[in-house]
């Protein structure tokens, strides 16, 4: 049996990432610049001749909207796609709306660093990317899973975060390395996957 396919995608840019702000599980749509990396997300893998069988997203429109843009791209718009909060980005608390310099002024560079970058801090009321993988990786193993294992080509249009938790999981990565990580907007990765849900590959087409 051929491998199956699983691609990843970070939404485009947001209203709230161009103001550098923590986003969390607050909703901003995507900038005219988020707008454009999706469609050329779309053009990257149309150019591969990519098409899916089932997509998967948060409940965040940043990755709704994204993931409609690639879908049209690809002349796809009818594929069945599922939304859940499992996939939404980590939750930031009470950073959450804080631009990034002024929650270094208020706490520290360093404190700030260690609840971005560590793996398993958590910001204040907020999770921790340890917390963000408790959630993410059981939603895609009794969701996810069962459809690639039954040859099914998916797409997951998420967030930095809760894709990190899903990478890590996959590549089978230390918390430390994953949450160093950086994971460009709107960039396709492209894994192929044997029927033991190992990596066989792993691709980043760029434009």
């Amino acid at each position: 049996m051929m491998d199956s396919l699983l691609v990843l995608v970070r939404h485009g840019q947001s209203e709230w990432n161009l103001k550098n702000l923590f986003t969390g599980w607050a909703n901003p749509d995507l900038t005219e610049l988020g707008r454009e990396e999706a469609n050329q997300a779309g053009e990257r893998l149309k150019a591969l001749g990519l098409s899916f069988d089932t997509a998967f997203t948060s409940a965040l429109i940043r990755a709704q909207h994204t993931l409609s843009r690639i879908l049209k791209v690809l002349g796809q718009e009818d594929l069945p796609v599922t939304r859940d909060q499992a996939l939404n980005e980590r939750d930031y608390g009470e950073l959450t709306g804080l631009n990034k310099d002024e929650a270094r002024a208020r706490w520290g560079k360093e404190q700030v660093f260690l609840w971005r970058r560590s793996y398993d801090v958590q910001p204040p009321g907020g999770e921790s990317l340890a917390d963000t993988a408790a959630r993410v990786v059981p939603y895609f193993e009794a969701n996810i899973v069962p459809q690639l294992k039954q040859g099914k080509r998916v797409l997951i249009v998420a967030h930095g975060n809760s894709l990190r938790a899903l990478i890590m999981h996959l590549e089978n990565l230390p918390g430390e390395e994953i949450a160093k990580r950086e994971l460009a907007t709107g960039a396709p990765i492209i894994y192929r996957l044997d029927q033991d849900m190992k990596v066989t590959s792993r691709e980043e087409p760029k434009g």
